[in-house]
């Protein structure tokens, strides 16, 4: 019986009951009731150890088991090795699972996160390997991702060679574990498509997280700040996690954190472009782009070793600013790449934008002398004198271009192309060396013998043509003497014409004249009343005002015709007409000319 009348029997039961909801806290107020009236009760310790580690209590837990040692014996050998894996004392945990009687399945699961955690990949891989084959139940995926997790590592940090061990891509995890393995063999494209079907994979599996921001991972990075954290990653892990520390203040625009965080980096990895490159980035950021590529040159003096990736940096920022040429002589430094086709076609593309033609053919020159040493006759070797040829070609270099058609042509003498082409540069230079070379082609009885003639006629262009020509052909069939046809004249649509036409009267020629710019305008009057006194000069009658109106005159053209009215009595001359809003009217009857203002009298009222 228990103190204060409770029975052993239903601690137990309570013990039973907190385990399983997960409170573990309340079972270990039992636990210790129980082991208060029995101090050697082993299944009591071995629970009251499980209960702590649940609660994250490892040092308590190591001291309950190093206490009671001889109690314990090997029933918490899992426990021991798991408490001084989760404090970081790996290989006291190695010894520990190594001096087990039996190993278990859980011990070599334990087995397999400590020697990941010691970077021995390749008896990690061999651990999980054998679990996988050997074991059935619902941690298998979990198996496989860790296992797709050593075979990325290898891959690459230890740049091992890697085998096809089979495993799916179901997961986010398998799918970014499998992209991490192509990186380190180099397979980067391959990787960029594996890494977009984990982001996708990752997006359907956390289609319910409504935190998917940059402020949201300013609180997760956080999380590696805990206790412990830097105990569960490897060197290579950590170091990633700083960078993307630095990466995170400068998305978040905390300058000063960002230049604080890489400085710290850089001073840490001194040979290690990348805290460089995240300092150019603020730079950049910041507008200073003078200054970036001071400290990447810096940095690619310092360090040639790892330069290459800190010079294609500095020819893009040289690029941005619109220095070309500049950018070509960073591009031409990297030893590593400036044989490469891709580096040559960017070069040569560079400086054809520059209009610098001898520098491109310069480009092309050192590439072919190197693979000619390097890798004579290679695909690579042959491509870069054909682009060199047609290059030179297109730029009107024939006698360069023959020299490259030529050696072409001397590595397979069955090439009709290369032959039509030096026998075409040959021909705007030396004709009888064309001539001479032109016996060469094959005669028109060998190019034609494997040619299907059945096939041709049926394909589609052919019957387009037939098709074609047999229209034209019955649209204008041969014509008998007296018996042609007669060719159907279109008829012909009648013009619309405007309410009120009258047929009778002369259109005005000035129609088509904005109204202002007709030689009869005299601007809008002023008034519904149009003789009033007071208009025109002093004394002016309105008769006097009616015999001065030019557009009653005689000499005044006519204005336009109305509906019904008698025909206008003149039009302008043919010669003063220009068409529709092509330009104003100029010289003769149709021009308007404006008349000359009087000068305003002093006085009252008057002109």
């Amino acid at each position: 019986m228990a103190s204060g009348g409770v029975s052993v029997a239903s601690l137990w039961t309570e013990v039973n009951r907190c385990g399983q909801n997960g409170d573990y806290t309340r079972a270990l107020k039992a636990l210790t009731k129980i082991l208060h009236e029995n101090r050697d009760d082993v299944t009591a310790l071995h629970c009251k150890v499980v209960c702590l580690i649940q609660n994250g209590s490892f040092k308590e837990a190591l001291n309950v088991m190093n206490t009671h040692s001889k109690m314990l014996g090997s029933e918490v050998v899992f426990e021991k090795a798991y408490c001084e894996y989760r404090l970081n004392r790996v290989d006291s945990s190695l010894k520990t699972i190594e001096s087990a009687p039996e190993q278990t399945d859980k011990l070599k699961e334990l087995y397999g996160q400590v020697l990941y955690r010691l970077e021995r990949y390749d008896e990690c891989k061999s651990v999980y390997t054998d679990l996988i084959r050997n074991s059935q139940d619902e941690y298998e995926e979990e198996r496989k991702t860790n296992l797709a997790a050593v075979v990325a590592a290898m891959s690459q940090w230890e740049k091992a060679p890697t085998e096809d061990l089979g495993l799916p891509e179901s997961t986010y995890e398998l799918c970014y574990n499998a992209a991490c393995s192509l990186i380190g063999q180099g397979k980067l494209t391959e990787a960029l498509n594996k890494l977009q079907q984990a982001e996708e994979l990752c997006r359907v599996s956390l289609a319910d997280d409504s935190d998917q921001n940059v402020f949201d991972s300013k609180k997760k990075v956080k999380l590696t700040n805990a206790e412990g954290v830097e105990y569960k990653l490897a060197k290579k892990q950590l170091q990633a996690i700083d960078f993307n520390k630095a990466l995170l203040a400068m998305y978040t625009n905390q300058a000063d954190q960002c230049r604080k965080l890489s400085s710290s980096l850089q001073a840490q990895n001194p040979g290690h472009p990348r805290p460089v490159l995240i300092q150019v980035a603020q730079l950049c950021r910041e507008k200073q782009h003078s200054r970036a590529i001071e400290l990447l040159q810096q940095f690619s003096d310092q360090n040639p070793e790892s330069a290459s990736g800190i010079k294609l940096t500095m020819a893009q920022l040289y690029l941005v600013q619109g220095h070309v040429t500049k950018a070509c002589d960073v591009l031409r430094s990297i030893e590593e790449f400036k044989h490469k086709p891709g580096m040559v076609s960017a070069l040569v593309t560079m400086y054809s934008h520059e209009e610098d033609i001898d520098s491109a053919i310069d480009v092309f020159k050192q590439a072919i002398e190197h693979y000619q040493s390097e890798q004579p006759g290679s695909a690579t070797h042959l491509a870069l004198v054909r682009e060199a040829a047609n290059f030179k070609l297109k730029y009107g270099r024939k006698k360069e271009a023959i020299s490259d058609l030529e050696q072409l042509w001397k590595q397979n003498t069955k090439d009709v192309h290369t032959l039509a082409q030096l026998i075409s540069a040959y021909s705007l230079v030396d004709t009888d060396k064309a001539k001479s070379l032109s016996k060469h082609l094959p005669s028109a009885d060998t190019m034609s013998f494997n040619v299907d003639v059945d096939e041709l006629e049926n394909s589609h262009g052919a019957t387009y043509v037939r098709k074609k020509a047999a229209k034209v052909v019955g649209e204008n069939p041969p014509k008998e003497q007296g018996h042609g046809e007669v060719k159907k004249k279109k008829k012909k649509k009648k013009g619309k014409l405007p309410k009120n036409y009258d047929p009778k009267v002369t259109p005005d020629p000035e129609r088509w004249f904005p109204m202002k710019e007709r030689s009869y305008y005299r601007g809008k009057k002023k008034g519904k009343k149009k003789d009033q006194i007071g208009k025109g000069t002093q004394g002016a009658t309105a008769g006097a005002s009616a015999e001065l109106d030019a557009s009653k005159t005689a000499s005044s053209p006519p204005t336009s015709p109305r509906p019904g009215s008698a025909s206008g009595s003149s039009t302008a001359p043919a010669s003063g007409v220009v068409p529709p809003r092509q330009q104003k009217p100029s010289s003769s009857g149709a021009t308007r000319k404006k008349a000359p203002q009087k000068k305003k009298k002093g006085g009252k009222g008057g002109w």
